[in-house]
């Protein structure tokens, strides 16, 4: 069970989540180091335990016909009584860390923590759940899943009580543009599965060939918007130039060989590792990050 859960948690994908929100908590500053720790915690496994779990449970019948589905891309749920163990993990797994974390700012009358923080939980169970099911819902889909990972930014942020600015509206949302392009160019491959399967998706509504178009335009969209942030977000435009390009490479693609797209899909994730190496990097040299922005508990 540990592996099946392990690998429906998306591994490859849990830095996605756990880095905004420590990179926005740390950089802000002010928290105490424990709640950081737990934040960065409940972001990298628990969360990505029920943004994929629940979307593996509620997905199985077309992850059947997924020919990619079954390993680090997802787990296959055949099995009722494995699906039932995964929902149930899913679900309770992170409600320790929420308890926690929304308690400490509710006992501070931290309102807006809690509702930024119940709004990123919506998101993630409204995306896959039967009956609400976002995910097919097109356009709504690709929101939702930018929401996934700009929220745990916009978290820490609120919960280190960080000054919003104009340049950090224009950080976060090239941050939920380069979510939903990735939403919608991941969709791309999964065209024929997803028919077949009877889910919609941006990718079903419009076609792979105009969905990886779109896609591209928002990776420059999110590029040009950085040139609107302050140092060292106006360099760190240039790195939306590669996804630019990964996805461009199928802008003749078709319905039928929408498949293809997978090819994309790989060098997307370990993209992903390079980007944030270098985003590291830039918020090193411009934005140095000290452990005295951490509040360390003290012998009486």
């Amino acid at each position: 069970m540990i592996r099946t859960l392990f690998w429906a948690s998306r591994p490859v994908s849990w830095v996605n989540t756990a880095y905004p929100f420590a990179a926005a908590a740390i950089l802000t500053g002010g928290l105490p180091a424990w709640l950081v720790v737990l934040g960065v915690v409940f972001f990298l496994v628990p969360y990505n335990l029920a943004m994929y779990g629940i979307n593996d449970v509620f997905d199985f019948a077309s992850d059947l016909r997924n020919p990619r589905k079954g390993g680090v891309e997802g787990s296959v749920l055949g099995d009722p009584a494995v699906r039932r163990r995964v929902l149930a993990w899913s679900v309770l797994l992170p409600v320790p860390f929420v308890a926690v974390l929304a308690g400490w700012s509710a006992v501070r009358g931290e309102w807006a923590a809690v509702l930024v923080l119940a709004v990123s939980l919506f998101a993630v169970v409204a995306y896959s759940w039967a009956g609400l099911r976002f995910k097919e819902r097109p356009f709504l889909d690709a929101a939702t899943s930018a929401t996934h990972f700009v929220s745990p930014a916009v978290y820490g942020l609120v919960l280190a009580g960080a000054t919003p600015t104009p340049a950090l509206a224009a950080l976060l949302g090239a941050f939920f543009l380069w979510g939903m392009a990735s939403q919608m160019f991941g969709a791309v491959q999964d065209v024929v599965p997803d028919r077949e399967g009877g889910l919609a998706s941006v990718a079903t509504v419009l076609g792979a060939r105009r969905t990886v178009l779109l896609a591209a335009g928002l990776y420059a969209a999110a590029g040009l918007l950085l040139l609107a942030t302050d140092p060292p977000g106006p360099l760190a435009a240039l790195l939306a130039v590669p996804y630019v390009v990964n996805t461009l490479r199928f802008r003749r693609i078709t319905d039928a060989t929408s498949g293809a797209a997978h090819r994309g899909w790989q060098l997307f994730l370990p993209l992903n590792y390079v980007t944030g190496f270098l985003v590291t990097l830039l918020l090193i040299g411009w934005a140095p990050v000290s452990y005295t922005h951490l509040t360390l508990p003290t012998k009486a």
